[in-house]
């Protein structure tokens, strides 16, 4: 069981350095623009050396989960199409449709969809039919991938954040007694840690540099979704309640329902790149990249902490849905006026470094 944690871990930091050799012969790199404001080429192989680890380690250690047909199938695809648009940029309409897609496939092919909501009503257990089911399961697994897709804007975030996900389900699925899933979602964060380590320069430098690209940030995105649908439905774990799956992603999910709305009121495309993520948010009023990234880092996990103990004290369903729409309302506020309310900081504490806006 650990063996195989290890070996995630192994072969993910030896693909890291195969790939990224393989990338720069074929011109699988990502340049600096006005979006993307690195120094030099970087080689886009994180997600392609995460994901083959993956799967070279669930079928040599039979990992239950990883090795199921259809979960390996539509990664594979993720991650071709997630490399195609590294390299070439390819129109985000026809990602969104291949992601339609494949979202039915997975919902047809493995039976894993959201058939109930819980008791997020109160006493009424949400039950669905079969075309609300389909439908809501598919915008999850979309909105899942996208949200993941959409935080990946500074080095060490998009591992740090996938990294605090699989941790809460761990977490969840191993009180459950689900221990073979558990450590499912601990072999994932060992695959992640040496993408984590080189995309911040620990311990080699800048010299070994490499990003996750599309293919990374879309896999990501349906693995946690996976597991979230897996854990909380009763035809299959059990193992948290649907409302718990919002604060283990709430992060992720409340960034990118708040840009997509902020993008939809200037009369802007939802899809349209842009610097107004938490990350981008937090550079300009001052704080540095790697402050940033433990900042947002440790609001994820309190945001997960507090959907764990939910589950761990049994809290109702209903008030931990409210609870979330409060959150999400406080997030939304505070981000569409944080430049007006970081001025009255520093008009009450005076100018500091802290909170100086940069370009």
């Amino acid at each position: 069981m650990f063996t195989s944690i290890i070996a995630s871990f192994l072969l993910s930091f030896f693909l890291l350095f195969i790939f990224r050799k393989l990338a720069k012969n074929i011109g699988l790199v990502d340049k600096p623009s006005t979006c993307k404001q690195h120094i030099g080429e970087i080689p886009v192989i994180g997600g392609l050396a995460v994901f083959t680890a993956i799967y070279l380690s669930s079928q040599i250690f039979a990992s239950e989960y990883f090795s199921e047909g259809v979960y390996l199938n539509i990664g594979w695809i993720l991650v071709f199409i997630g490399m195609l648009d590294d390299k070439y940029d390819i129109s985000y309409k026809f990602r969104l449709l291949a992601q339609v897609v494949l979202s039915f496939g997975v919902i047809t092919y493995s039976d894993l969809s959201l058939d109930s909501l819980g008791g997020i009503a109160g006493d009424t257990f949400l039950e669905l039919p079969m075309w609300a089911s389909y439908s809501i399961s598919v915008l999850a697994i979309i909105g899942a991938i996208n949200a993941f897709n959409m935080v990946d804007g500074i080095d060490g975030l998009l591992g740090g954040l996938a990294s605090v996900s699989f941790a809460a389900l761990a977490i969840m699925f191993w009180l459950n007694g689900d221990t073979s899933i558990a450590m499912n979602c601990v072999m994932f964060i060992a695959a992640l840690i040496p993408y984590i380590l080189l995309n911040l320069g620990i311990p080699l430098g800048q010299r070994f540099k490499v990003f996750m690209g599309d293919a990374g940030s879309m896999l990501i995105g349906f693995t946690v979704v996976w597991f979230l649908i897996r854990a909380s439905q009763n035809d299959h774990i059990d193992a948290i309640r649907p409302v718990a799956a919002l604060w283990f992603i709430a992060l992720p999910l409340m960034d990118m329902t708040t840009i997509m709305v902020r993008r939809i009121r200037k009369g802007q495309s939802p899809c349209k790149p842009d610097r107004e993520h938490l990350h981008h948010i937090c550079q300009r009023v001052g704080l540095s990249s790697r402050m940033t990234l433990v900042f947002i880092c440790a609001l994820a996990s309190l945001f997960a902490g507090i959907g764990v103990m939910g589950e761990l004290y049994d809290v109702s369903e209903n008030m931990m849905f409210i609870a979330f729409l409060v959150l999400f309302a406080v997030y939304f506020s505070v981000i569409s006026h944080i430049f007006r309310i970081t001025a009255k900081i520093r008009a009450l504490l005076g100018k500091s470094p802290l909170f100086e806006e940069v370009a």
